[in-house]
């Protein structure tokens, strides 16, 4: 069965990333993560993406993230540009990119992705589809990139999730020398 990681950036207060609407563009993670981006996050990075072959994104980070990537032209836009993407969204009609948007039940659905053939299914960005995906313990590790930022305002992880306490086991702590602590944990 192929495994989904969840994967996504956090201020040391919690915040993942601004309000909607933005009344604290600070909080953009793209903002306060920027200056921790280095060659330890690059390598972290490839490793996790080594067995992917799939992208779920909810509807706001498959924007952000098509827009970001979808016109660059190098190895790493290439072969993000190329990989399926699962996009859970309740308005969106069409998607480019490569995507399919998830129709229906989404935890079905998902789920019957999860069965079919293939390597693992990153899952970047935290927020209103890892309620379904936790509430249904559909995540097969988090990978929580804690950076050395306090942001003050914003959104918060898993803020109003509204599903039941859920245990973790940390499996794994990688740290690197910018101050980024990732914490990869499992269900217990």
């Amino acid at each position: 069965m192929r495994k989904i990681i969840e994967s996504t950036f956090v201020s040391l207060d919690g915040v993942i990333d601004d309000t909607r609407p933005s009344t604290a563009s600070r909080a953009e993670p793209h903002k306060w993560g920027q200056p921790y981006w280095d060659d330890d996050h690059v390598n972290y990075t490839t490793k996790v993406m080594t067995d992917v072959d799939a992208m779920l994104l909810g509807r706001v980070t498959y924007e952000g993230l098509a827009e970001a990537w979808g016109g660059q032209d190098n190895p790493v836009a290439d072969s993000m540009n190329k990989m399926p993407k699962y996009v859970a969204s309740r308005t969106l009609t069409e998607a480019t990119w490569n995507a399919t948007i998830l129709q229906g039940d989404v935890a079905a659905e998902v789920a019957k992705i999860k069965e079919q053939p293939g390597g693992n299914i990153i899952k970047w960005g935290t927020g209103e589809l890892d309620r379904t995906l936790v509430e249904h313990g559909l995540v097969d590790e988090f990978h929580f990139w804690y950076f050395p930022v306090i942001v003050g305002a914003g959104q918060r992880l898993f803020e109003g999730a509204g599903f039941d306490t859920t245990h973790l086991k940390l499996a794994d702590i990688s740290r690197f020398e910018s101050g980024i602590v990732v914490h990869t944990y499992v269900p217990k």
